[in-house]
C-alpha cells in the first residue's frame, strides 16, 4: 500500500509534526491549520496501516497518542476541518481500511488478570460478597493465545464474523472467516427457539500444523512466520481470502454471547441457565468447543480451591496442549450470578484470567559488555544467540551485578535457561551445568571503567561496582538523557538518538549545554534543516519553565524518582534551599529513609553539583517552586498516599502517578503505615507482601484504580 518512498516521507513528516506545540496552533493561519490537519490524517492512517494491517509497530506509543490528540485538538477548534475518513471519527485504533467497520451486538471485553493463588482467592471473596454466595461454581477453560473473533448468525446462517477490535467495534472479516472449516456456514439455532445469536471465540493455529507451515514456507524461500499467534491474526486480515486456508486456522467457540428469538427478546438466561451448557449447545450445532474435545479441557469447579487445584494441573501440563495457551479463563457458571456481578466498562466482573509463568527457552551466553550507567553503576549485560521467545527475538539479557553473577555461577559459553519476566523482560533463570564442556570462560569483572579508564569501586554494602569520575563520558550521556527525558524535563524532540549523536560531535559535555546549542549548525546537518532546528529550539525554550519537582528529577541525584521528587518541591521554596537540609532534617520529610537522605545531602554538598545549577538558573531554567509543584486542593485523592507495583498494562506508572497527583494524592516510594492505597499490576514485587501485613492498606488492581477515577470524577 505504501512505497518505500512514501514511508520514508512520512516518516520525516512525523520528525516535523512531533515539534508541533498544541498551545501553539492558535497562531496558525487556516491554510497552516488545513494543510497540518490533512498532514497529521496521513501520519497517523500509515501508522494504524503498519499496526493493524502489517502488524509492526514503527512508532512509540506516545508520540502516536500525542498526534492523534493534536489532530483531535485541531478539528475541536476547526469543526469545519473533520473529514469523515478522519482517524478520529473512529471510536479507537484497531479498524483497517481495508474491511469495514461493524458493531458488536454485545461488547467484547478484556478480562482482568490474576498471576498468584491470592488473586484468584481475592476475587473470589469479591464474587461471593456481590451474589451473596457462600459458594460458587466456576468453569475453567484455555485461555487460548490466537485472535479473538465474533460470529453473527441469523435464520440459521453465519451472515457476519468480526475481529475483537476496540471491544465496541471490529473490522468485518466474514469472507476470511468462512475459509475456516470449524466455523460453521449454517447451524440449527432455529431448533432450539433462536433466531439470531452472537458467538464469540478465538482463531488459532495447531502447534504441529504451525511448524509445518514454516518447513514448506523455508523450502519455497518465504519468510517464516514468527508464531502462531501472530499468523493467527495475519491470516484473518490477508486480503485475498483464498489465501487464508494455507495458514491452517481453526476456530474454538467459547460463549454465545447474546441469543433472541424470533420476537427480538434475548433469552440466554433463561435458555441456557449455566455457561457450560451453552458451551454443550455450540457443540451440538456443529461448533468446535474446549468443553469437548479429546483432553476435555473445560473443567466445573465447585469451589475456588478446587480452580486453584487445576490452575496448578494445568500449569504442569500446559506444554503437551495442542494450541499455544498463556493461561485459563475462570467463569462465574451461573448465568444469572453473572449478571448479577455485571461488568466494569473494562471487564466483567464474573470472569478473570490466570496467566501462566513466563515460558522459557535454552540459548547460549556468547559474551559479555559492561555498560556504564548514570550514577557511574557498572552493569554486565548477557549478549546470547539469538532465540525466539514468546515471539520475540532475544539476544540480550542483563547479568545485573558481580553477585548475580556468582550466585548462579554464569560463564561464558554456558548454555543458560531464558524467560521473559511478566513476558516482557528477558531474565536468566538458571545455568544448565549438566551440558558444560569445560571450555566455558568465567566472567572477570573490569578494575577499570570501560569508558574512561577510572579505577572502579564497590562501596559498602552494595553489590554494584562504580566508576565515580563524574567526568566519565558514558555517565555523562547518559545523565543528559535522563535530564531530557520525559519524566523529566520532558525535551520533545531531543531523543536518545539525538543526543547520542550530538554528543559524538563534541556539542553536549554537560547538562547545561542542552541551552547553548547552536541552531544554526543543527539546521545544517543532514535531515535536519531550519525548521526542524527551530522546532527543537523552542522544545528546548519550553523546558526552562517545568516545575521544580521535574528539575530535581533531571538532576539524577541517585534513588530520587517521581514520588521523593515531589516530597522535596513541596519542602522548599527554591532547588537551593536544599543546599541546607541535614541527612537528619530530610529524613523528617515524608517517605525519605536515611539512605536516600544521604544521597541528597551529598549531592548538595558537592560544589559542581551546585555550579551546575546556577549554571541553569543563569540560563533561564526555572529553578522555584510553581503552583504545579503542590497537590490540587480538593481532588478526588486529597490527603491519600499512593504506591504502585507491578507493570501497568493501560499505561506508564509515571503517568498513572501524575494522574494522582493532578486529583490531590501523594506518591510514596515504599511501603510504610503512611501509605493508604497500593495499586497493584502485572507481576507485582515484594511491596505487594508487605502491603498485606498493613490491614490500613487499601490493595488496589490497576482496573479498580481507573474504575475509582471514573466512578468519582
Amino acid at each position: 500500500m505504501y512505497t518505500t518512498q512514501e514511508s520514508q516521507q512520512i516518516e520525516q513528516l512525523t520528525a516535523r509534526l512531533l515539534q508541533t506545540k498544541r498551545n501553539r496552533l492558535a497562531d496558525l493561519n487556516p491554510m497552516q491549520t488545513a494543510v497540518l490537519a490533512e498532514e497529521l490524517r496521513t501520519a497517523i492512517n500509515y501508522y494504524d496501516w503498519q499496526y493493524y494491517v502489517q502488524s509492526m509497530q514503527v512508532i512509540p506509543d506516545v508520540d502516536y497518542d500525542y498526534l492523534f490528540d493534536l489532530l483531535k485538538t485541531l478539528e475541536q477548534q476547526h469543526p469545519e476541518l473533520q473529514t469523515p475518513d478522519s482517524p478520529t471519527q473512529r471510536v479507537a485504533r484497531g479498524l483497517s481500511t481495508e474491511f469495514a467497520a461493524v458493531t458488536h451486538l454485545v461488547p467484547m471485553l478484556s478480562l482482568d488478570k490474576a498471576y498468584t493463588e491470592a488473586d484468584l482467592l481475592n476475587w473470589d471473596t469479591a464474587v461471593k460478597k456481590i451474589t451473596e454466595r457462600e459458594q460458587v461454581e466456576y468453569s475453567v477453560e484455555p485461555k487460548f493465545d490466537g485472535s479473538s473473533i465474533a460470529l453473527v448468525y441469523e435464520n440459521d446462517l453465519l451472515v457476519r464474523g468480526a475481529t475483537r477490535g476496540n471491544g465496541n467495534e471490529g473490522e468485518d472479516i466474514t469472507n476470511n472467516l468462512k475459509t475456516i472449516p470449524t466455523i460453521p456456514l449454517k447451524a440449527a439455532f432455529s431448533a432450539k427457539g433462536i433466531y439470531r445469536a452472537e458467538v464469540r471465540g478465538e482463531v488459532v493455529i495447531d502447534k504441529l500444523k504451525f511448524e509445518q507451515i514454516n518447513q514448506l514456507r523455508a523450502q519455497k524461500g518465504e519468510t517464516l512466520l514468527s508464531n502462531p499467534r501472530n499468523s493467527a491474526a495475519g491470516g484473518l486480515r490477508l486480503k485475498d481470502a483464498s489465501k487464508v486456508g494455507e495458514r491452517k486456522l481453526e476456530a474454538f467457540v467459547f460463549q454465545l454471547g447474546i441469543a433472541f428469538d424470533n420476537n427480538g427478546t434475548d433469552i440466554t438466561i433463561p435458555l441456557l441457565q449455566k455457561h457450560t451448557n451453552g458451551m454443550s449447545l455450540m457443540y451440538d450445532l456443529g461448533f468446535k468447543t474446549p468443553l469437548k474435545t479429546r483432553d476435555e479441557s473445560v473443567h466445573i469447579c465447585a469451589n475456588i480451591e478446587e480452580v486453584i487445584a487445576y490452575c496448578n494441573h494445568w500449569k504442569q501440563h500446559r506444554k503437551d496442549y495442542a494450541y499455544e495457551i498463556d493461561g485459563l479463563v475462570i467463569k462465574v457458571n451461573d448465568l444469572q450470578l453473572q449478571d448479577r456481578c455485571g461488568a466494569t466498562t473494562h471487564h466483567p466482573r464474573w470472569a478473570i484470567a490466570y496467566k501462566f509463568d513466563a515460558r522459557q527457552a535454552i540459548t547460549i551466553l556468547e559474551r559479555v559488555e559492561f555498560q556504564v550507567g548514570r550514577t557511574g553503576a557498572v552493569t554486565p549485560v548477557a549478549k546470547l544467540q539469538t532465540v525466539n521467545l514468546s515471539g520475540a527475538n532475544i539476544s540480550n539479557a542483563s547479568l545485573h551485578n558481580q553477585d548475580f553473577i556468582a550466585e548462579k555461577d554464569i560463564r561464558i559459553g554456558d548454555k543458560v535457561v531464558l524467560e521473559r519476566a511478566g513476558d516482557v523482560i528477558p531474565y536468566i533463570v538458571e545455568v544448565v551445568t549438566g551440558e558444560r564442556t569445560g571450555d566455558e570462560k568465567p566472567i572477570i569483572f573490569p578494575e577499570n571503567c570501560p569508558s574512561c579508564g577510572s579505577k572502579l569501586v564497590k562501596p559498602d554494602g552494595e553489590s554494584v561496582w562504580r566508576c565515580i569520575n563524574a567526568d566519565c563520558p558514558a555517565q555523562v550521556e547518559e545523565r543528559i538523557i535522563h535530564f531530557a527525558s520525559k519524566d523529566a524535563m520532558d525535551i520533545r524532540g531531543l531523543g536518545v538518538e539525538i543526543i547520542r549523536r550530538f554528543f559524538q560531535l563534541g556539542w553536549l559535555h554537560t547538562l547545561e549545554d542542552i541551552y547553548r546549542l547552536n541552531y544554526q549548525e543543527i539546521a545544517r546537518l543532514d535531515g535536519w534543516g531550519q525548521k526542524s532546528a527551530d522546532n527543537l529550539r523552542a522544545s528546548i525554550e519550553a523546558s526552562k519553565n517545568r516545575p521544580l519537582q521535574q528539575l530535581i528529577i533531571g538532576l539524577g541525584i541517585r534513588d530520587v524518582g517521581n514520588a521523593t521528587a515531589q516530597t522535596l518541591a513541596k519542602a522548599v521554596t527554591s532547588v537551593f534551599d536544599l543546599l541546607h537540609f541535614t541527612p537528619e532534617q530530610l529524613t523528617q520529610l515524608p517517605d525519605i529513609g536515611p539512605k536516600v537522605a544521604e544521597n541528597i545531602a551529598g549531592f548538595f554538598a558537592e560544589p559542581q553539583n551546585l555550579q551546575l545549577i546556577a549554571a541553569l538558573q543563569q540560563l533561564g531554567v526555572n529553578t522555584q517552586k510553581t503552583e504545579a509543584d503542590m497537590p490540587a486542593e480538593g481532588g478526588i485523592f486529597s490527603g491519600k498516599t499512593f504506591l504502585f507495583t507491578g507493570s501497568l498494562q493501560r499505561l506508564k506508572r509515571s503517568e498513572a502517578e501524575k494522574l494522582v497527583e493532578k486529583n490531590g494524592g501523594s506518591i510514596l516510594s515504599s511501603v510504610s503505615k503512611n501509605l493508604n492505597c497500593l495499586v497493584v499490576g502485572a507481576e507485582p514485587g515484594s511491596k505487594l507482601d508487605k502491603a498485606r501485613k498493613i490491614p490500613a492498606i487499601q490493595i488496589l488492581t490497576e482496573e479498580a484504580f481507573f474504575e475509582l477515577l471514573q466512578n468519582i470524577g
